[in-house]
């Protein structure tokens, strides 16, 4: 079983996917727009060139993510993706580039359970727990 998560966000999701591509070292794997789908009838000029459905690989995992109703108001909340690191270096680096226009929740920090924890949203409302495991 592979459980995927699956990112909508209602309009941002180009913008998105060029963000993680800076700041986690994201690919893009797979890219469609919703002029491309098959059925024409769910296309609109507001969302004819918005993404239907992407995925980006990170590390070993891929993030699933489209514009989903291109409502303007994505909500992210009571989620998180949790990012573990090879380094603290790693860890700083991403934990830093994530909060650029975000919010830190926690600052990344020695804890009893990583050599570096910390906590935040993205500037698209995306929470993250960003681990550096302890050496």
């Amino acid at each position: 079983m592979d459980i995927q998560p699956y990112l909508a966000f209602e309009g941002r999701c180009e913008e998105a996917i060029e963000f993680y591509k800076k700041a986690i070292g994201a690919k893009v794997d797979m890219l469609m727009r919703f002029r491309d789908a098959p059925d024409q009838s769910i296309v609109t000029p507001g969302n004819k060139d918005k993404v239907m459905h992407a995925a980006l690989r990170a590390g070993d995992t891929q993030l699933l993510m489209s514009d989903g109703r291109c409502t303007g108001n994505p909500n992210f909340s009571g989620i998180a993706l949790a990012l573990s690191t090879a380094s603290d270096a790693d860890a700083e680096r991403m934990f830093n580039a994530l909060a650029e226009g975000g919010t830190v929740n926690m600052a990344l920090t020695k804890t009893f359970f990583a050599s570096r924890f910390g906590m935040l949203a993205d500037k698209f409302g995306v929470g993250w727990m960003v681990l550096s495991p302890a050496s």
